[in-house]
């Protein structure tokens, strides 16, 4: 396609005397002094000095005139063409309105193919067209012969770029494209990012090139300013259209769509680590990023350009144009990461729990204060999910800590090895950060293959010289989140929550108010609260602790990391026969959820929750007042009621796998990801509809038992 719409460009073919466009998009200039012709004859008078000056005036009068009659050309071309443009452009409009209506003339794509790249080469060739045609029309013999030379070496430069951009099929995918005085501007990074605008976020697809840095807008297109950046980096906001083809049926195609609203959501609101760059006009930009991993090598890539630029510059309308252009080509990350932009064929990732040892690190130099942090994809989006304690002062620490991560379609294990910043004064005041040093990062895939069995693999994951030696032991979600009916009369853990508290004579079970009282005395602004693992060895002694009824209880959580707690909570609500929600009433939150009318879901919402059992309801508004406070937080805990809402929504509606409400048939086009995906997510939307809330409205009858909820 794109070979034959080079053939039929005008302008791309173009023959006049001295001038010649070639179907490569190279503009041949020969001089003046080339295309002189020697018309005058020898003429007769006695002085050769004389004929020599008279002949030399002929020539220049011959060769002025027959530059203008070259650039006379050019501008009858470019009028020509323009009018074609025009004339395509005129239908091309309601077209475009048409294909969003019910019965549309052509589809979008078709549209998009017929008039492939006409709007960018009618602006093109409409600035280049004004631009010269008051220099012909002004034309003095008795200008520099060279003055429009500047303008026609500009415009040789953009048709090189744009026939660049558009012979995808002749040429393999480019890593740079050509600017100003022969440089080239080579694309270094890009993904997908949120950007904090005046308070609110907004998704982007950022590209960091050699000297500048473009931030696009998705899917609406809004006109925006350029500013310079430390690096010399140009700030401009453009558009990129994506498209999907559909697939399957349309039962199919409403579940991936409410599938990837969901996923889209989780996407905007889950990052919560600042990247900041700065212009040297004092202005910032603040990008949201979810991994540290990534933000470090973000960094790692600006600070080493930043060695290399420092000049400014601005760009033309042109020029911004054709960089928008070929970044569509140049882009490396081309979908959403989402479920549902997979390919049928990728993996879907791992789902349960997966058990990982930090065993201990080598390769240090000097001795240090160091801890490590383990980052997976959940949902595509990597989140930290664990921490070991900081091992003080050595070049060998020995943490020899375990973990238990919950994989959602994960794919990926990140691991980060820190040194702890005791220096109080070095705190990022932007951000409230500690400055604490990434020494190393490296990850490893999580090959289905190599955990399939039950045994400890050991594996080592070397980075920057460090090398940090883990092991690893996958439990599948077919065994690790099932729920399984009551086995014991006594103990706390996997017995129904009506029998704890009518033992305990209490509204809310003991282990949950204990708990949430030590989290809010001390773990309320810790980083990741709730999202990161406490040591599985912690988490277990806290859990027979409660089951024995130990009164130590308190004193083990006074002495133990936050995170361990939260842990033993978390896996308290997800040890339950039956989920908070309760199984039967399961199916008709899901059902409620995705009412549109705002009206009937909040009536039909709040009737289901105040139909839970009352130990039920009272414990779940006990614990969402609490999650509405750690909220608060937010700024410095990085947990936003998004981030707690999907890491409590399974935890406290996922029902047993006969329950299921989205059954999953191998003859549809939704894989067993896709249900259990969007079955976590349905889960993570009825949380996430609580928490926003601001008041609950609860009758008289069930009112006094809330009030005296935490009363034994």
């Amino acid at each position: 396609m794109n070979k034959t719409l080079i053939s039929t460009f005008p302008l791309l073919k173009v023959s006049v005397a001295g001038i010649t466009l070639s179907p490569g998009g190279v503009l041949h200039l020969i001089s003046v002094g080339e295309i002189r012709r020697n018309v005058c004859s020898e003429s007769n008078l006695t002085s050769p000095q004389l004929k020599n000056s008279i002949q030399a005036e002929l020539d220049l009068e011959k060769g002025l005139e027959m530059r203008k009659r070259v650039l006379s050309g050019i501008l009858a071309s470019e009028e020509t063409y323009l009018s074609h443009l025009e004339a395509l452009l005129l239908p091309m409009k309601p077209l475009k309105a048409a294909a969003t209506t019910s019965q549309p003339v052509l589809t979008v794509q078709q549209i998009e193919t017929i008039f492939f790249k006409v709007p960018e080469l009618y602006e093109i060739h409409k600035e280049f067209y004004d631009s010269l045609l008051p220099r012909v029309q002004q034309w003095s013999h008795h200008q520099h012969p060279f003055s429009d030379y500047p303008l026609l070496q500009d415009a040789l430069r953009i048709s090189q770029n744009f026939l660049s951009s558009i012979n995808e099929e002749s040429t393999p995918r480019r890593q740079s494209m050509t600017v100003k005085k022969g440089e080239n501007r080579q694309l270094l990074k890009d993904s997908f990012m949120v950007e904090l605008v005046e308070g609110a976020r907004k998704l982007r697809h950022v590209f960091l090139f050699t000297d500048l840095l473009l931030c696009a807008k998705l899917k609406k297109q809004i006109g925006g300013s350029s500013r310079n950046s430390p690096l010399g980096f140009k700030m401009t906001f453009c558009i990129l259209t994506q498209q999907r083809a559909n697939k399957g049926s349309k039962v199919m195609e409403r579940l991936k769509k409410k599938l990837s609203e969901q996923e889209s959501l989780l996407l905007l609101n889950s990052p919560n680590m600042p990247l900041r760059v700065h212009n040297r006009n004092g202005k910032s930009y603040v990008f949201l990023i979810s991994s540290d991993y990534e933000r470090a090598e973000w960094k790692e890539v600006i600070r080493e350009q930043q060695k290399k630029c420092f000049k400014t510059f601005s760009l033309t309308s042109m020029e911004l144009q054709m960089l928008t252009n070929s970044c569509l080509k140049l882009q490396t990350v081309h979908q959403l990461p989402l479920t549902v932009n997979k390919d049928e064929d990728e993996s879907t990732g791992l789902y349960g729990f997966l058990n990982v040892i930090v065993h201990s690190a080598s390769g240090l130099k000097q001795s240090l204060n160091l801890y490590c942090t383990l980052e997976v994809d959940s949902f595509s989006i990597f989140v930290n999910k664990a921490k070991t304690r900081v091992y003080r002062y050595t070049t060998e620490p020995k943490w020899n800590e375990e973990f238990e991560i919950e994989l959602e379609g994960s794919q990926t294990l990140r691991l980060l090895c820190y040194e702890k910043s005791y220096n109080k004064a070095k705190m990022n005041k932007e951000d409230g950060e500690s400055t604490d040093r990434i020494m190393g990062k490296g990850q490893i895939a999580l090959d289905p293959q190599m955990l399939q069995g039950k045994d400890w693999q050991r594996t080592v994951i070397p980075m920057n010289g460090i090398e940090v030696k883990i092991s690893m032991k996958f439990t599948s979600r077919e065994f690790s989140l099932k729920r399984m009916p009551p086995r014991k009369p006594m103990g706390v853990f996997g017995v129904n929550i009506s029998t704890v508290t009518k033992r305990e004579r209490s509204k809310v079970p003991y282990i949950v108010r204990q708990c949430l009282e030590e989290i809010e005395r001390r773990g309320m602004e810790e980083v990741g609260i709730y999202r990161v693992s406490g040591v599985a060895t912690d988490i277990q002694a806290l859990k027979t602790a409660f089951d024995t009824n130990n009164k130590d209880v308190s004193v083990m959580m006074s002495e133990m990391d936050v995170n361990a707690i939260a842990g033993t909570l978390k896996l308290y609500f997800r040890e339950l026969p039956e989920p908070l929600f309760t199984d039967e009433l399961y199916p008709n939150f899901a059902g409620g959820i995705a009412l549109s009318d705002s009206v009937a879901k909040e009536s039909c919402m709040l009737n289901l929750l105040l139909s839970l059992p009352e130990p039920n309801l009272v414990t779940f508004l006990f614990l969402l007042d609490h999650l509405k406070r750690i909220a608060e937080k937010e700024s410095v805990n990085k947990m936003s009621l998004h981030n707690l809402a999907t890491v409590f929504g399974p935890t406290l509606l996922r029902p047993a796998e006969k329950d299921s409400k989205i059954p999953t048939n191998p003859t549809q086009p939704i894989t067993m990801g896709d249900s259990w995906s969007l079955e976590v997510m349905s889960q993570v939307q009825v949380l996430l509809y609580f928490l926003q809330l601001e008041t609950i409205p609860t009758p008289d009858s069930k009112r006094q038992s809330i009030l005296f909820s935490t009363e034994v």
